[in-house]
Parts: structure tokens; C-alpha cells; sequence
């Protein structure tokens, strides 16, 4: 019984640990300051899953970019610094704690 009793408490252990990790990366991902795609301003999700676009430039970070759709992501790549500006104003307007923003027309 003891034997038991020490196993389902490490169980969960582990199971507790793996939740807090994934409330984390889940904490994280909604820190995203628009609830719509960059570029073409539709609800992100509205189409099935949104997409996750990862924008390099020489020099700076990587950039995490949200989109409704592969195709916008020829759109993003042909101006990306508009719609950067557009994710970075929004990141602005958007304080902790706060509901994540609608994108600018």
C-alpha cells in the first residue's frame, strides 16, 4: 500500500510539473497584441488554426508574426516593415492585462 501510495504521488508530480510548464507557453502566446491577421485584418483563427510566421532580418531578433492563412504570408514578405509597424503599434496601445487589440485599418 505504501508502495502505492509513493507512486501515484510521483505520478503526479509529474503530471502537475507538465501542467504548469504548458500554462507557461500558454501565458506566453497570449501576450500577441492582435487578435487579427497583420495583413489582411481578418480574426485570426477564423479560417481554422492561424499560423505562426517567423520574420529574420540581418541584425535584429526574430519576430513571431500571426497570420490567418499561407497566403498572406507573400503579402507580409512584399511590405514587411507596414506590418510590422502595424504589430508594433498595436503592441503599444495594448498594456498588460489588457484584451489583445483589434488590427488598424
Amino acid at each position: 500500500m505504501k508502495k502505492h501510495l509513493i507512486l501515484t504521488a510521483a505520478l503526479l508530480g509529474v503530471s502537475i510539473a507538465g501542467f504548469a510548464a504548458d500554462s507557461k507557453a500558454t501565458a506566453k502566446a497570449d501576450t500577441y497584441p492582435l487578435t487579427t491577421c497583420v495583413v489582411s485584418d481578418e480574426k485570426l483563427g477564423g479560417h481554422g488554426d492561424y499560423i505562426t510566421y517567423t520574420h529574420k532580418e540581418a541584425g535584429k531578433p526574430d519576430r513571431a508574426i500571426r497570420l490567418c492563412c499561407d497566403g498572406c504570408i507573400d503579402d507580409f514578405k512584399k511590405e514587411p516593415a507596414k506590418f510590422l509597424a502595424k504589430l508594433d503599434a498595436a503592441a503599444k496601445a495594448t498594456a498588460p492585462g489588457k484584451k489583445p487589440a483589434k488590427s488598424a485599418n
